[in-house]
Order: structure tokens, then C-alpha cells, then sequence
């Protein structure tokens, strides 16, 4: 068994107040009240309570500015992609956002993929997804595939498909078991990705495009209806 992270008095106080952050109990543009007046509100010390405005100053969720005060930052407007695994986490509404970029991007991925695809990366696309097939339980077979997809971004040469690939399964990788409903068979997972693979081995780059689009849509249906059962 995996040991449960233990959490510290920093880590639960950087919960409550990204949670009282962006369910907009601490508005956009507000400075937050004294650090005496909150530390006392939320029953720590100064010092942890610094601590914790240090993480969220570098999540992209605070400004401090010496001798005025620590300010919620307008995320929204500033923000990057590294928000959201934070914003999946706190709001399931933002998953639905994050699979439409996924269809999109990753069909353009694939189609790049194919076109670009060294040999070394096409053999290793076919050991990549013979994994998946031989990936046992859920978890193992999604890991396999997001592999895949990791790999298929990496056969663009373009290194901000790489970052963004991250990204977005950043964003759902730490909710997968609710999304884990398109990989609990091997071979159905291995079939649905298959053709994709194929398309992008044979350097058919329209192929490959319409193969991922309706593997990603497909995954997405189904995980989304397991979601909701």
C-alpha cells in the first residue's frame, strides 16, 4: 500500500486560503487583511502563515509588494496553463474545458506527428502501445496511454506540444480514477488507440488526424459518462 502524504499546518492552511482564493471569498484585486488580523482569523502563526503566502504567491494566486500589502492576483486575466491542475481541482466544471482542448490539440499533435516521426520514435510508438495492451488494471493501462500521448508530442519536435501535453494531463491525472472507465479492458484500450498509432507509423498525417480525434472523443465519452454513473 502507498502511505498517505501527511499534511503539515502550511499545507493545510495553502488549502483553505487557495480554496477561499478561488471560491472568491478573498475577491480578485482585494488586499487581504493584515497578516496579524488573518493569522489570528485562521488560527496559525505569522510565520506559517508567510509560509503559505510564499506557495500561493508562486502558484500565480498572490502579489505581495513590500510595505502595501499581499493582494489576490487576477489569475483569470494572468494566469497560465500551470493553473490548472489547482482550478481542475477545485471546480470539475473546468474538465470539460480541458478535454476540448484535448481533442483539438491532440489531433494537430498526431497530425505533426506522423509527418515529422523519426524511425526511432515510430518503433518506439509500437512499443508504446503494445504496453498498453499488456498494462494490468486501470490505472497501469491509462499511465500506458497517457505514455503514448507523451511520446506522440515528442515525435512533433516541437517542445511546446511537449509542455502543453504535461500540462493538460497534469491537469486530470490527479483526478484519473474517476476517469478511469475507457481503460479497465487492455485490449479495448490497445483497439480505441491502435489506429492512431498506425496512422502516425505510416506518416498519413490526415489519418492520423481523424484516427486521434475520434479515439480522443471517444475516451472522453466514455469518461465523462463514468464520471456521472
Amino acid at each position: 500500500m502507498e502511505a498517505l502524504p501527511r499534511q503539515t499546518i502550511v499545507d493545510v492552511l495553502e488549502d483553505r486560503l487557495r480554496e477561499d482564493i478561488l471560491a472568491g471569498r478573498h475577491p480578485v484585486g482585494d488586499y487581504l487583511p493584515p497578516e496579524r488580523e488573518l493569522a489570528h482569523g485562521y488560527g496559525v502563526t505569522r510565520t506559517t502563515l508567510k509560509h503559505a503566502f510564499g506557495r500561493l504567491v508562486q502558484a500565480g494566486l498572490l502579489e505581495t509588494r513590500h510595505g502595501v500589502g499581499t493582494r489576490v492576483r487576477d489569475y483569470a486575466r494572468l494566469g497560465g496553463a500551470d493553473l490548472l491542475p489547482m482550478l481542475v481541482r477545485h471546480s470539475s466544471g473546468w474538465i470539460g474545458e480541458v478535454f476540448e482542448v484535448r481533442r483539438a490539440v491532440g489531433a494537430l499533435i498526431a497530425e505533426r506527428a506522423a509527418v515529422r516521426a523519426t524511425a526511432a520514435q515510430r518503433d518506439g510508438l509500437r512499443a508504446l502501445l503494445a504496453a498498453v495492451a499488456a498494462a494490468e488494471g486501470a490505472d497501469a493501462v491509462q499511465l500506458a496511454d497517457v505514455e503514448v500521448h507523451r511520446a506522440l508530442a515528442r515525435a512533433t519536435g516541437n517542445r511546446v506540444y511537449v509542455l502543453l501535453t504535461n500540462t493538460l494531463f497534469q491537469a486530470y491525472l490527479p483526478i484519473r480514477s474517476a476517469l478511469a472507465a475507457p481503460f479497465g479492458d487492455p485490449a479495448a484500450a490497445h483497439g480505441r488507440l491502435a489506429p492512431v498509432v498506425e496512422a502516425v507509423v505510416a506518416g498519413d498525417g490526415g489519418a492520423a488526424h481523424a484516427a486521434a480525434g475520434e479515439y480522443l472523443a471517444a475516451t472522453e465519452r466514455i469518461m465523462l459518462a463514468g464520471e456521472d454513473s
